[in-house]
């Protein structure tokens, strides 16, 4: 699979990642051979890219890579955390001791002795602006605790004022054909900057994967139900901040624009790859097959311009308002 740099860490990452979110928690259940097989054939599809968070699971998602990479030395895979969220989202939090101490956890979950990238994990919006709080990771940084950080952000703002920073290697952000806003200044500004983009919720929680109706109801520990309207995070974590409804019948839409050799989720993740200043992007996958299928988007022909164009046109007649306003 192709390879990108991220510019000012020197580190090489597949185009096509995994996000392991859903091998954590907050999905539905996978169970831990399941998820051990998701690594498996994402790994033997050519992606060098994990992303993981502390929160995931509790670190169920850190502890599963772990196992994972044990039993397959053989395998150089850039994985990237996060730290942030098991405490109350309130700025006076985010101080180098509570860094150490996550950092520490981290570790151990991943049993590393210093972990490849650490990203803040959408902290509360006054943080990307305080030099304490990169001061401190610049600590974690001389400390060897960490090679790399980063920040994973909600606003197109928050992402701005992240690259801004010079030690900042990285920025996540929810970017996919029903999230566009990153294209006009996010993924320009981290290009000339050598920040890499992260793209994160690509297929807009499943939903440009055409599999569901309005009538799909997913499980109740599964954030696509208890989190629909920002009950436990940002709603914008859920479906991309779309409104359900909307959000079936434009993915029919784009469904049906998929080329011949393509999935839907493929045409989702293809569209994402071809943008300038992307990465990597990091689908999930509940199950080998996905992974192998969201892997093999790598290496498909590029979307021609009339494709990009309707593309577009779903996105301004049905999504546009619904989400520019608000990330």
């Amino acid at each position: 699979m192709d390879e990108r740099t991220f510019g000012r860490l020197g580190q090489r990452a597949s185009v096509v990642g995994l996000g392991t979110w859903q091998l954590g928690a907050d999905w539905g259940d996978v169970d831990d051979k399941e998820a051990l097989s998701v690594l498996e054939a994402a790994a033997e599809s050519g992606v060098t890219f994990f992303d993981t968070a502390d929160v995931y699971g509790d670190g169920r998602s850190e502890q599963t890579i772990a196992t994972f990479l044990r039993g397959r030395p053989d395998l150089h895979v850039f994985v990237a955390t996060k730290m942030g969220r098991r405490v109350e989202q309130i700025p006076e939090n985010y101080v180098l001791d509570n860094f150490r101490a996550w950092n520490d956890r981290s570790r151990r979950n991943l049993g590393v002795d210093r972990l490849d990238l650490v990203q803040l994990h959408c902290p509360p919006t006054p943080v990307y602006s305080s030099d304490e709080v990169f001061d401190a990771l610049d600590t974690l940084v001389a400390e060897e605790r960490i090679a790399a950080y980063g920040v994973s952000v909600e606003t197109c703002e928050e992402a701005l004022t992240a690259i801004a920073r010079p030690g900042v290697a990285s920025v996540q952000i929810i970017f996919n054909a029903f999230r566009m806003k990153p294209l006009h200044k996010v993924l320009p500004a981290a290009q000339e900057a050598g920040v890499g983009i992260i793209a994160r919720v690509p297929l807009a929680s499943g939903l440009l994967s055409g599999k569901y109706t309005k009538d799909t109801v997913f499980p109740e520990n599964d954030h696509r139900t208890y989190n629909r309207h920002g009950e436990s995070f940002d709603v914008g974590e859920t479906f991309s901040g779309v409104d359900y409804t909307t959000g079936v019948e434009a993915a029919a839409e784009f469904s049906a624009l998929a080329p011949e050799g393509y999935t839907p989720a493929q045409l989702a993740l293809r569209w994402i790859v071809q943008q300038p200043g992307v990465t990597t992007v990091i689908p999930g996958a509940r199950n080998p097959e996905q992974a192998r299928a969201n892997a093999a988007a790598a290496a498909l022909p590029e979307l021609s311009a009339e494709t990009l164009t309707a593309i577009q046109d779903i996105y301004d007649r049905r999504i546009k308002d619904q989400v520019e306003s608000r990330w």
